[in-house]
């Protein structure tokens, strides 16, 4: 702690023990804690006891009131959990009855103030902090501690309930991990006594019958396996494996979502791995006997789990299949289906409530997405009922299925209309796109025909039509999957033919949402679709661009930037694919009328979003070579960092910046600037030459003068990234010397050099930015003298780093002390 700190520590710690000076904010707790924290974790915490005799009377004087602040008392709980969390500091604050009188009997929990949550909070975290060395774990043990945390998993307050079961996994923890020679055996009598009574009292709630203590006990195991995965939690296990399979066969559903968690989390632990440990056994009885929607999550965690065993996983898989194969069967009742499940009269009964039908559907729906993200499944995946199944289901939402039995009726009933219901099923069938190559042409067909339906429907939910658009999107073939199939080709290309006077009809909606969905999925498909000829020709010969370009007048601005990376994005990938008949279909003029469009709306719109979105694709078009850059890339960058110098949104400028950077490096290596010093022609001289090349190249766009003004720029992000843009160029210009062998090119004299160094070096601004940004000796010069390392490490830092020190802190709570009336009167 520095000295500063230490001499109003005692000012602060008398502040906050009197009651006369309640605290508006407790926020500023929270930041003492953090301090003395990092304190602790940096030095000791004895030695900042004993240098600090304050901190040691705050806490006495505190726990000595009658009716103390309960935020001031549950900070101090919390500070002595962390002090006493050292093993030698433990000892010290005991002698001061300290530790006793924070965490004993003669403590908070005995009084009144218990009643009051945050003091129960308190208690629960400092004894958490403090319960690092066996000390405090014997304290815990001998003061009646355990019964305290036992009751608190009960408490009210999930927060407290939630910590107290923590707390209560670290004591068992720390009771074994402190006498491992006592758990050698599976006899109990072998255990240390504190593992052996909280063993005890786990297996007495879960055969209680009473579903609240069974709860807390499940949740304590749990909290258990998933931070300790030794050996011996596998001879625990074997102890209490009995009395949960109770639970199973006693089918206590208020306990299912609890047992599956616990089940989880030995799954995912390594003690549990073998095939043969009977976890195993208990998770297949689970996955029969829970209720669909408990054992449905379970299922999925299980299919993530590489050690879990083939078997397990295609039950699991199965039961995740119940629901979408009755579904499918609904519809199609004379057609087998390999691969899926039969019917059950638990998914029937769900199925036949609507409530019930549509979320169990949805939770289905999504179980099976995430599946085919999983990388590492052992089984085999029936995709092609699947699939077939996700398509009887969106039909069913669309009124297009023909339901052939009672039930069928009623899920048909459920269904139509049903946006959550389609959302999910879409997502499903966009995922299911990994299996395309192995689908057959007609499910294909079924496939590209429902998407149709429900991009054409006006019906279909903004959100819904997203999801459309999506799917479709991954189902279309990307240029590297391209099929040889005359039959695919067809296929995609009479789809698409479909598809676009559907984005026309959606680029005239009312809605904002389904025309800017419209035109990301135009810019998307663009670049999935890049080089196939007969996309473009579709595309040309629809009115699919004009109404794109109109929309950059729509009035709403989330449309006119998605128009802008629609058009963008046509003009470069158009430009790249010199087969595509563009001028003769499109008109050269209007092509080349888009940057100049684009140039107009970065200059002229009202709003960031479509400004952002002309810098994005303007980066784009200079990566790629849009034809336009590369007739004059020096006007063309030029043109749009002098637009972005004097826009308002620091967004806008950040890209800008970029754009710069992107120019600077490509400038750089056009002239052959290496950082390889093996390079061909590498002499001083050629390097010197180049580097003047490229100075100049950047003074005529007057790269410089806009990244000097960045750097007063009061956005953060913007002076960080001017200052990123030019280290890296003084990397490329500034090497071992400057540009003395080309002195003569630049008409100065060694005497006018040593006139420039004497100038006062500062970052320049106003008249000096433009005098030296176009001087390539002073930008050197600049370059050279100037700190911009340790301007890019001053700027890394937080703009409020001053405010968040710990004198301000301290400093902070002192003044907030002296002017209570004050802060209340101003806090509107």
């Amino acid at each position: 702690m520095d000295r500063k700190c230490s001499q109003l520590l005692p000012s602060v710690c008398t502040i906050l023990a009197d009651p006369r000076h309640p605290l508006s904010d407790d926020t500023c707790l929270e930041k003492l804690l953090d301090w003395f924290k990092m304190l602790i974790n940096t030095g000791s915490s004895l030695l900042l006891l004993e240098e600090n005799p304050c901190l040691k009377e705050l806490v006495l004087a505190v726990l000595r009131q009658e009716e103390p602040n309960p935020t001031i008392l549950s900070f101090v709980l919390r500070l002595t959990g962390i002090f006493a969390a050292s093993e030698s500091s433990f000892q010290h604050l005991q002698q001061g009855e300290v530790v006793f009188g924070a965490f004993g009997e003669a403590g908070p929990l005995s009084s009144a103030l218990w009643e009051d949550m945050s003091i129960r909070s308190g208690w629960v975290q400092g004894v958490y902090s403090m319960l690092q060395h066996y000390s405090a774990f014997q304290f815990l043990c001998n003061s009646g501690s355990l019964d305290v945390i036992f009751a608190l998993q009960g408490d009210p307050s999930l927060f407290v309930a939630s910590g107290a079961n923590r707390l209560l996994a670290r004591v068992l923890i720390f009771s074994v991990q402190s006498e491992p020679s006592r758990l050698l055996s599976s006899m109990d009598c072998d255990w240390p006594a504190c593992t052996r009574m909280i063993v005890a009292r786990v297996e007495e709630s879960l055969k209680s019958h009473s579903a609240s203590r069974a709860k807390h006990s499940l949740q304590l195991l749990t909290t258990l396996f998933e931070h300790n995965q030794d050996a011996w939690t596998e001879l625990l296990w074997s102890r209490i494996a009995g009395t949960v399979e109770s639970l199973l066969t006693e089918e206590l559903l208020q306990v299912g979502h609890q047992l599956v968690d616990l089940f989880l989390s030995m799954a995912r632990s390594p003690a549990f791995s073998c095939p043969e440990c009977s976890l195993w056994k208990l998770v297949a009885l689970a996955l029969k006997t829970l209720s669909l929607t408990q054992s449905g999550p379970l299922a999925l965690g299980l299919l993530k789990v590489e050690a879990c065993p083939q078997a397990i996983q295609v039950q699991g898989l199965g039961l995740l299949l119940q629901p979408i194969g009755c579904v499918l069967r609904g519809a199609s009742p004379s057609l087998e289906f390999p691969g899926l499940p039969p019917e059950s009269a638990s998914v029937e009964s769900l199925l036949s409530s609507r409530a019930s039908c549509v979320s169990f559907l949805c939770q289905t729906l999504a179980h099976l997405e995430e599946v085919q993200y999983v990388a590492s499944l052992a089984v085999e995946f029936p995709h092609k009922p699947l699939l077939q199944s996700v398509v009887t289901v969106l039909q069913f939402c669309v009124g297009l299925a023909i339901p052939v039995s009672p039930l069928a009726a009623k899920i048909g009933n459920f269904l139509v209309g049903c946006f959550r219901v389609q959302r999910a099923a879409l997502g499903l069938l966009g995922a299911l796109s990994r299996w395309a190559t192995s689908v057959s042409d007609e499910v294909m067909e079924q496939i590209f025909d429902i998407l149709l339906v429900y991009l054409k429907s006006p019906d279909s939910s903004p959100a819904v039509l997203k999801k459309a658009f999506q799917a479709t999107l991954k189902w279309l073939p990307s240029t590297t999957e391209a099929s040889d199939s005359a039959s695919d080709f067809q296929r995609h290309k009479q789809f698409i033919r479909d598809m676009l006077p559907v984005l026309q009809k959606r680029m005239h909606s009312p809605s904002w949402e389904v025309r800017d969905s419209a035109l990301e999925h135009l810019t998307q498909a663009m670049k999935r679709l890049r080089g196939q000829e007969w996309f473009w020709q579709e595309l040309l010969s629809s009115e699919v661009l004009p109404l794109a370009e109109s929309l950059l007048a729509d009035p709403e601005s989330y449309v006119r930037a998605s128009a802008v990376e629609a058009l963008g994005q046509f003009s470069l990938l158009a430009s790249a694919d010199s087969k595509k008949p563009s001028s003769e279909n499109n008109g050269s003029n209007k092509e080349a009328s888009v940057g100049a469009r684009l140039q107009e709306i970065l200059s002229s719109d009202s709003e960031g979003f479509p400004r952002r979105a002309v810098i994005r694709v303007f980066i784009d078009w200079l990566r790629d070579g849009h034809p336009e850059v590369l007739a004059d890339p020096e006007q063309f960058v030029s043109r749009a960092i002098q637009a972005v110098d004097k826009d308002l949104d620091w967004e806008v400028k950040v890209s800008g910046l970029e754009l710069a950077k992107v120019f600077a490096a490509q400038m750089s290596g056009r002239l052959g600037l290496s950082n390889c010093p093996y390079a061909a022609d590498s002499s001083p001289a050629s390097q010197a030459a180049r580097r003047l090349k490229l100075l100049e190249a950047f003074c005529r766009v007057k790269l410089f003068e806009c990244l000097f003004g960045a750097l007063y720029d009061c956005d953060r992000p913007v002076a960080l990234k001017a200052c990123e843009i030019l280290l890296a160029v003084k990397s490329k210009i500034c090497k071992d010397s400057r540009l003395e062998d080309c002195s003569l090119e630049l008409g100065s004299t060694s005497q006018q050099r040593e006139e420039k160094q004497r100038e006062e070096l500062i970052l320049p601004v106003g008249e000096s930015s433009k005098r030296i940004s176009q001087d390539p000796e002073r930008l050197i010069l600049f370059l050279e003298t100037t700190d911009l390392e340790g301007l890019q490490r001053s700027l890394d830092r937080s703009s409020d780093h001053l405010e968040k020190s710990p004198q301000s802190l301290l400093q902070d709570i002192l003044s907030a002390a002296g002017n209570t009336e004050d802060n209340e009167a101003d806090c509107y």
